[in-house]
């Protein structure tokens, strides 16, 4: 096994990939910026390394930094996390090139599926669903039109490059579509530096269900089921759970196999997501693949028994996969409650100290997050500051487990988005599972503040 890791991130992600390292036996390596010298994964770590100023550009996203923080204390593999550099291949061939090893997918993969426009081409080959669009790049607003009526309105602009919700554009009518057709080009260019844009229709009421994929190097590939990811705002995911509720096995074994055949047409390795869009009608398509270990990796974990991130690990090492796809099985229900440092419902980041921090316990209650009292949160980075995740034997339990954890949750001196999710785990929509992915902006913006 490695000897020793550096981990390419910061914050509850770092944290967790540190203490699977030390479970797994391996020395680690932290690295953070001048903002983050007395963040916890500074002090659980085996060794620290300081990358750069505060600015994200100068310290995390600085490649040239990494591989000699990497060079300079003798580690043997990176794991880039999430965000960041997670997803940047190029970054991924300067590690494999430089003699270490990338913990994910090979580059190439990383490429294809990064590339929304090659992606789609991809998965029209393996027979995945796609929704009705263009077949590759639209270059003119002609071409925009055209695509358009044949797909009807209302359709969606993106920007190949894109992701985080950045670079869309819904257009309702003909009349708005040259102007939003040439704003989601700039917007492509000023955020991705490609202003390559697609066209898809736009489903007007559709919940995101995504599948979790995990393959080997000797051409073992299997999912861990889904995840519901329809809770979201701007895009962002507030809420996560596994499973669906509203899949039924049929449509479950249908969209899982999906998700493989995805994976399987760019011969995946290491842990990554399918990402679909599903009707009422339980119709689905493929939206696009994150070539990454998920913020909500741990519903899986829990619902599957299955430590992903000791596997991504296992796997980059060259083990093969302990277990076959007839050895994975549903046990209860997941729930995941993103913690954020920001208003409740203005969504105002609220950086700050930490005056009181008590984490919730109990039976089948999980916290991963960086805090601790008097830990100062800096202002430059996402403002997600840890994950409270529950499990149970059903849903219903489940929810009420999270209810007493969230409520146990004491985070004092800075504002927190925890009043946001008592009340929408109280909400009766929620409850029943009867939502979409517009159903959290929608209920916010009838609620009486």
């Amino acid at each position: 096994m490695f000897h020793k890791i550096l981990i390419a991130n910061r914050g509850e992600i770092a944290v967790r990939i540190i203490r699977a390292c030390k479970e797994m036996g391996i020395r680690s390596v932290a690295v953070y910026s001048e903002a983050d010298r007395d963040a916890m994964h500074t002090r659980l770590a085996d060794e620290s390394v300081c990358i750069g100023p505060a600015p994200s550009n100068q310290s995390y996203l600085n490649i040239a930094a990494l591989m000699a923080a990497a060079e300079l204390t003798d580690a043997e593999a990176i794991h880039p996390g999430f965000g960041f550099l997670a997803e940047n291949a190029e970054f991924a061939s300067i590690v494999n090139e430089s003699g270490l090893v990338w913990i994910g997918p090979t580059p190439e993969s990383m490429r294809i599926m990064g590339d929304k426009v090659t992606a789609k081409k991809k998965m029209v080959d393996a027979g995945v669903p796609l929704v009705p669009g263009s077949d590759g790049a639209v270059e003119t607003v002609e071409e925009a039109r055209a695509i358009a009526k044949e797909a009807g309105f209302p359709i969606i602009i993106k920007a190949s490059a894109g992701g985080g919700g950045r670079g869309m554009k819904v257009v309702h009518s003909e009349t708005s579509l040259a102007n939003a057709f040439s704003m989601c080009k700039s917007e492509a260019a000023s955020c991705f530096g490609d202003d390559t844009v697609f066209i898809e229709k736009y489903l007007e009421q559709p919940r995101h269900i995504e599948v979790q994929v995990l393959g080997d190097t000797h051409g073992n590939l299997i999912h861990l089921f889904e995840r519901e990811c329809s809770m979201q705002r701007n895009n962002q995911k507030v809420l996560e759970e596994a499973p669906s509720a509203f899949l039924d096995p049929e449509t479950r074994e249908k969209i899982c196999a999906a998700g493989v055949a995805a994976a399987a047409a760019v011969d995946y390795e290491g842990a990554g997501t399918i990402e679909f869009l599903m009707n009422s009608d339980k119709s689905f398509y493929f939206m696009e693949m994150n070539t990454r270990i998920q913020v909500e990796h741990p519903v899986t974990e829990w619902i599957t028994g299955v430590d992903l991130i000791e596997w991504q690990i296992r796997v980059a090492y060259g083990e093969k996969l302990a277990f076959s796809q007839e050895n994975i099985k549903i046990k209860g229900h997941a729930i995941e409650c993103r913690i954020n440092a920001e208003h409740p419902f203005k969504f105002t980041p609220s950086p700050g100290t930490v005056e009181l921090y008590h984490a919730p316990g109990g039976r089948s209650v999980r916290v991963d997050s960086q805090l601790y009292t008097g830990y100062k949160i800096p202002p430059h980075y996402d403002s997600m500051i840890g994950k409270v995740i529950t499990h149970a034997r059903d849903r219903e339990k489940c929810i009420r487990r999270m209810q007493r954890a969230i409520d146990e949750l004491v985070i004092l001196g800075v504002t927190t988005n925890q009043e946001l999710h008592q009340r929408l785990l109280a909400n009766p929509g929620f409850q029943s599972g009867d939502f979409n992915i517009h159903f959290l902006e929608k209920w916010l913006n009838q609620m009486s503040l």
